[in-house]
């Protein structure tokens, strides 16, 4: 068995802030509870990675009455070294075909 790796382990491609982005991309007036039920996450969950992914430039928010409006500065370029070479913009492209 792989080192890294423990029996029963479960391991996915996407990470939750790029589930919560692809989302948010998808619906920019969608409520957290939405983004929490569809992403399987807990609404405090939710809330946290939007208030990480608005302290790093990749979204922000705008009040509307009762309701936030997002919108992603998909110019931004991935946080990872290794993911350096294509955009936010492309990358949410191709995960929301």
């Amino acid at each position: 068995m792989d080192e890294h790796r423990t029996a029963g382990s479960q391991w996915t491609f996407l990470t939750s802030h790029a589930r919560v982005l692809v989302q948010i991309s998808r619906d920019p007036g969608i409520r957290v509870r939405d983004i929490a039920t569809r992403c399987l996450l807990t609404e405090r969950a939710v809330q946290r990675i939007i208030a990480d992914l608005e302290k790093d430039g990749y979204l922000t928010h705008q009040r509307v009455g009762r309701a936030n409006h997002y919108h992603v500065d998909a110019s931004k370029q991935l946080r990872h070294p290794a993911d350096s070479g294509p955009t936010l913009e492309e990358v949410l492209a191709a995960l929301i075909r």
